[in-house]
């Protein structure tokens, strides 16, 4: 039966993202399991007595609104308490499996998922990742903080094998042993996969993804480079499976399972309200997202009816909102990204901090010339002035380490969430 799930989400997936189906095809196909969900699955949960004509009918939700009465939006009515409590053992309550983010913005979110489900997930995931690969046997190591009961419902499928290596243990513990698991596919977090180029780590992947952190241009082309082919990407959440790229390497949204809405911020850049019509035990609809695209306004060569992505800039906690003549003004982490490194190519490495209303923090490595950093510097400076604003920027050059305890994050907004210009 758990078998039967996966193949049958393999083949639906692969069905609604398949070349020479029309936007206009999918859209239909996507408004009828839309409206199906609707109608169906999201008033089995309190939150929601009664359907909606329209989705735009329901209010729009975030985190904080989900954390305050997490039980009434699950069908189990799984309390938040009960999941913290789950945490900590086998992370199962009344049959479900219960899961966590990292907390990266401080506080963290939750999921309820069935075996159904958990199946389901599993069949999109590898439709849309390795249905290339399947016909052989695949070694697949997972590297990520924790490890949750979605990765264990892979290691049912046949000629797939899977190990799961805990980052918060160490390079030092867990290289050897992936070295020796010789995997033939590695997802992990691109600062890892980094770390493994850069020490030169004895594996040969047949295919590599970057997952759980924002992939920022300066780590592609060290990973790539190292491993010989390309790196591909999973944007995966607290929230679901939300974009995986395709074999042209255009990251393309899981548009086969999640409805998205998308709210412009600025600079052609827009933040995703999303509604996941496939899931039943937790519901999920116009969830505001804390993700930063830029969406690509071309076709993708693959074929896919499924809106591509340019870039996944960072996360809208991390812009920096700074003084400006004409009131605040809005800096968002490519701007400020992109300032740095277009200063000079042997910038390999850094980081911007807002430490206060009007002051910014630029570190770069005790190894960058000084004329480097400098330069840096003023590009960065230029950047802020050219928006409007001003901030008094301070230059720090001093290691960066691999960190595995927490989501690198290159460009961070450090303020208190009620702090202001």
């Amino acid at each position: 039966m758990r078998a039967l799930q996966a193949l049958s989400s393999f083949w639906t997936t692969r069905r609604l993202s398949r070349p020479g189906l029309s936007r206009s095809g999918f859209d239909r196909l996507q408004a009828r399991a839309l409206r199906r969900w609707l109608d169906h699955d999201l008033p089995r949960v309190s939150a929601y007595p009664t359907a909606p004509h329209h989705l735009t009918d329901l209010p729009i939700t975030d985190k904080a609104t989900l954390m305050a009465d997490f039980a009434a939006y699950n069908r189990p009515r799984i309390t938040a308490d009960e999941v913290r409590q789950a945490l900590d053992t086998d992370c199962q309550v009344r049959g479900h499996t219960v899961g966590a983010s990292t907390g990266t913005s401080g506080n963290r979110g939750y999921f309820v998922i069935t075996d159904a489900e958990r199946y389901r997930w599993l069949g999109a995931l590898l439709a849309k990742t390795l249905a290339d690969l399947l016909w052989h046997p695949q070694r697949v190591a997972i590297l990520l903080p924790q490890d949750t009961r979605l990765y264990s419902s892979a290691r049912s499928i046949p000629r797939l094998q899977l190990r799961f290596f805990p980052l918060a243990l160490g390079a030092d513990h867990w290289q050897p042993a992936l070295q020796a698991y010789n995997p033939t596919v590695i997802v992990a977090p691109p600062k890892v996969l980094r770390h493994l180029a850069e020490t030169r780590a004895r594996l040969t992947p047949s295919r590599i993804f970057s997952a759980a952190e924002t992939l920022d241009p300066i780590d592609r082309p060290i990973i790539e480079t190292f491993f010989h082919q390309p790196l591909h990407q999973i944007y995966m959440a607290t929230e679901g499976l939300l974009a995986t790229t395709c074999r042209h390497g255009t990251l393309h949204l899981a548009e086969d399972s999640v409805h998205f809405e998308f709210q412009p911020v600025g600079g052609g850049l827009v933040s995703p309200l999303i509604t996941s019509f496939r899931r039943q035990a937790q519901i999920m609809a116009r969830y505001r997202m804390n993700d930063l695209l830029r969406l690509s306004a071309t076709a993708c060569p693959c074929g896919s009816p499924l809106q591509a992505v340019a870039e996944i800039v960072g996360r809208l906690d991390d812009c920096f909102t700074l003084p400006g003549a004409q009131g605040p003004v809005l800096a968002t982490p490519d701007i400020l990204r992109n300032a740095v490194l277009r200063s000079d190519p042997g910038i390999t490495d850094f980081r911007i901090w807002q430490v206060a209303p009007d002051r910014i923090d630029l570190v770069l490595p005790p190894d960058v010339p000084f004329q480097t950093a400098s330069a840096s510097q003023t590009a960065l400076a230029a950047a802020v002035s050219g928006l409007g604003a001003r901030a008094e920027i301070t230059l720090h050059q001093t290691p960066l380490p691999l960190d595995v305890t927490r989501k690198l994050r290159r460009v961070e907004c450090r303020l208190p969430k009620d702090a202001a210009p």
